[in-house]
């Protein structure tokens, strides 16, 4: 009996030692320069139904279900997805706008495990034909998955698909 009371114990504490030193808070974002004026970019960020284009959740599951509410482009609005394990359940409503620079969203996944993150696409004019785009999120790692941020790079799980999106992106601004 002592030595499972002493195995018990040891795990506690280790399991308190991890939850303290584990990464309380994720950043991830990306960029790509892109050879095209920022009014023709900024509609492809602006609007849910147009980031579903170059989104690379969207051909992870090309049979997601997806609903709006709100109008579309304004502060309010929300798409719901519902697809296969590689993309979940979650939403993704519209919190602001700084109209041609910057749109601001409220990303919460319900399925596997539910989260939220601040997300957030900038638009930067490099020279009236050219523009930067940076998108990213953010958010806090809650226990038991801050212990599980130790072993895992929250940058390397979603930096990819921000990459692939962003490309996805320049493709169809080619096209």
């Amino acid at each position: 009996m002592y030595t499972v009371f002493i195995i018990i114990a040891v795990v506690f504490v280790l399991i308190t030692f991890l939850a303290l030193i584990a990464p309380k808070t994720y950043e991830v974002s990306r960029s790509i320069e892109l050879e095209h004026a920022p009014e023709k970019v900024w509609e492809h960020l602006k609007f849910l139904k147009k980031q579903q284009e170059w989104s690379p959740w969207a051909k992870k599951d090309p049979n997601m279900k997806l609903t709006y509410t709100g109008v579309d482009g304004e502060v309010g609005a929300t798409s719901h997805w519902s697809g296969n394990k590689d993309v979940g359940e979650g939403e993704q409503e519209i919190t602001r706008i700084d109209e041609g620079r910057r749109i601001e969203q409220d990303l919460r996944f319900l399925k596997p495990y539910k989260s939220r993150s601040d997300c957030y696409m900038d638009l930067d004019d490099l020279d009236g034909n050219r523009c930067k785009v940076s998108w990213g999120f953010s958010g806090k790692n809650k226990f038991p998955m801050s212990i599980m941020m130790l072993f895992k790079s929250m940058d390397k799980m979603v930096g990819k698909d921000f990459e692939e999106g962003l490309q996805s992106l320049k493709h169809n601004l080619n096209s």
